[in-house]
C-alpha cells in the first residue's frame, strides 16, 4: 500500500460526482442478489442499490433545488394578476354606475440592492451544495468499507465450514481406526469411546459455522442493498467467489497516513464547506442593516366605459423604483445575526471535534493493520507445525508410540490453528480496507474504473 497511490481530494470528489449523476438513484427494479457474486460484483451492486448512498444522491438533488430557490431573487420574477367582479348597482361609485368590473395586469420585478444578502445566500448555498457531494464521497467510503467487511464475513464463514467439515472427516476416520484396532484385539473399547466422544464435540463448532454463514449472507444482502421485495428465494446464492489468502504489501508510515487522511477525507472537507455556508449566512443576515432596492415595471387592462367588452378598455404602463429600510425592526435582525454566528461557532467546534477523531481512527486503523499482519506471520507458522505434529502423531501411533489421546490433542490443535489463520486473514483484509477509508481513500476497486 503506498501513499504515492493515494487519490488527491480533488480527483476523488470528481469521480464521486460522476458517481453521483452517472447512476440513476433507482436501482434495477428490486434487484436480486446474484447467482454468484465475487468481490467486484458486491461493490458495484452497492454502489448502485444501497440505500444509503442513494439517499446521499437524493440530498445532493435537495441542495439543487435549494440552490435554484436562492438564485431566484437574482433574476427577474414575472406575476400575472387578474379579477373579476360583480356588485349592486346601489353601492357603485362610478358614473354611470358599473356592476360588472374587470381588470387584468402583467408585472416584472427585478431586486436592484439587498445589502448583499442574496449574493451571499446563493454562496452559501452552492457551499451546502459542494458539502453534499462530500458526503456522498464520504458515504461511499464508509459502505463501501461495509461491503467489504461483510464480504469477508462471508468468505470467513465459509472457509470455517470447510475446516471444522475437514475436522469431522478426520475424527471420523480415527473412529474407524479405533474400532478396527479394538476389533482386532489392539486396544481397548476406551479408545472408541473417547473417539465417539471426540466426533460429537466436533459436530456443534460445524453446526454454529453454518448457522454464522447464513447470517453472514443476511448481513451482506442487507449492506449491499438487495430489495427485501426480490422475487425467489434471494438469500440462495449458488457461490462466493473469493479466498482470504493474504499477500505481503508494505505499510504506510503512521506521519504519512494522518497527513492522508487531513488532506483526503471528505468528512472534514464537508464541514470545511459548511463553514464557508455558515460564513455567508452570517452576511445575508447583516444584509437586514442594509436598504432594499427593487426596480418594477407593470402593463395594466381595467374596464374602461359602460360595457365589459375588450374594446371598452383603459390600459398602459407602470414602471419605477420601489427601496425600503428598516430603520428599526425590534432587534430581529441583530437576533438573526447572532443565531448565524453561534451556528458558524458551533460548525467550525465540530471541525475540530471531526479532526481530532479522525486522527484517533487513523491511529487505531494502523494500529490494527500491524496486528493483523503480525497474526498472519504468527499463524502461518503456527499452522506448519500443527500440521507437522500431528503426522507425527499419527505415524507414532500407527508404531505403538503414543497413544490416540495425543492424536486426539494435536487434531484438535490443527483446527484451532488453521481457525486462528482465517481469522487473521480475515482481520488483515479488514484492517487493510480501514486504513484506505481512514485516509480517505475510495475503494480501490472504485477507483480503478
Amino acid at each position: 500500500m503506498k501513499l504515492d497511490q493515494l487519490l488527491h481530494s480533488a480527483q476523488a470528489t470528481a469521480l464521486v460526482a460522476a458517481l453521483s449523476l452517472g447512476l440513476s438513484a433507482a436501482p434495477a427494479a428490486e434487484a436480486p442478489m446474484p447467482d454468484s457474486l465475487d468481490l467486484p460484483q458486491a461493490i458495484q451492486f452497492a454502489v448502485e442499490n444501497n440505500f444509503t448512498i442513494r439517499q446521499a444522491r437524493e440530498r445532493i438533488k435537495q441542495q439543487d433545488g435549494v440552490v435554484l430557490e436562492v438564485r431566484a431573487r437574482q433574476i427577474p420574477r414575472v406575476a400575472a394578476t387578474g379579477s373579476y367582479t360583480g356588485n349592486d348597482k346601489e353601492l357603485a361609485t362610478s358614473v354611470p354606475a358599473l356592476d360588472r368590473n374587470w381588470s387584468m395586469a402583467i408585472e416584472v420585478r427585478q431586486t436592484l440592492y439587498a445589502g448583499g444578502g442574496v449574493a451571499a445566500s446563493v454562496r452559501g448555498a452552492k457551499a451546502s451544495r459542494e458539502a453534499a457531494l462530500l458526503d456522498l464521497q464520504g458515504v461511499v467510503n464508509e459502505q463501501l468499507l461495509r461491503v467489504r467487511t461483510q464480504f469477508y464475513a462471508v468468505l470467513l464463514a465459509k472457509q470455517r465450514i470447510a475446516v471444522q467439515e475437514e475436522n469431522i472427516r478426520l475424527l471420523e476416520e480415527q473412529l474407524r481406526t479405533a474400532r478396527n484396532r479394538f476389533e482386532a484385539g489392539a486396544s481397548s473399547n476406551f479408545e472408541v469411546l473417547r473417539a465417539e466422544v471426540s466426533l460429537a464435540n466436533g459436530r456443534p463448532p460445524l453446526i454454529e459455522a453454518r448457522n454464522a454463514y447464513r447470517i453472514a449472507v443476511e448481513e451482506l444482502r442487507q449492506v449491499m442493498g438487495v430489495s427485501a421485495k426480490a422475487s425467489g428465494d434471494s438469500a440462495a446464492v449458488s457461490e462466493f467467489i473469493g479466498s482470504l489468502e493474504v499477500t505481503p504489501t508494505e505499510m504506510p508510515a503512521l506521519s504519512d497516513a494522518l497527513s492522508a487522511a487531513r488532506a483526503n477525507r471528505p468528512e472534514l472537507q464537508r464541514i470545511a464547506k459548511l463553514v464557508d455556508a455558515g460564513e455567508q449566512q452570517v452576511r445575508a443576515a447583516r444584509s437586514g442593516y442594509q436598504p432594499q432596492l427593487e426596480a418594477f415595471g407593470a402593463y395594466d387592462w381595467v374596464r374602461g366605459g359602460p360595457t365589459t367588452a375588450w374594446n371598452d378598455r383603459r390600459d398602459g404602463w407602470t414602471a419605477g423604483v420601489q427601496a425600503q429600510w428598516s430603520i428599526f425592526d425590534g432587534r430581529a435582525t441583530a437576533g438573526k445575526v447572532a443565531q448565524s454566528k453561534s451556528q458558524l461557532a458551533q460548525t467550525r467546534l465540530t471541525l475540530d471535534e471531526t479532526a481530532l477523531a479522525i486522527e484517533v481512527q487513523v491511529r487505531r486503523a494502523h494500529s490494527s493493520l500491524q496486528e493483523a499482519w503480525e497474526m498472519v506471520e504468527s499463524t502461518g507458522k503456527v499452522v506448519e507445525q500443527a500440521v507437522e505434529a500431528l503426522r507425527l502423531a499419527n505415524a507414532r501411533n500407527d508404531a505403538g508410540a503414543a497413544t490416540q489421546l495425543d492424536v486426539l490433542t494435536s487434531q484438535v490443535a490443527l483446527t484451532e490453528a488453521r481457525l486462528n489463520q482465517l481469522k487473521a486473514y480475515y482481520s488483515y483484509h479488514v484492517a487493510q480496507a480501514s486504513v484506505r477509508q481512514a485516509t480517505g481513500q475510495l475503494d480501490q476497486l472504485v477507483a480503478k474504473n
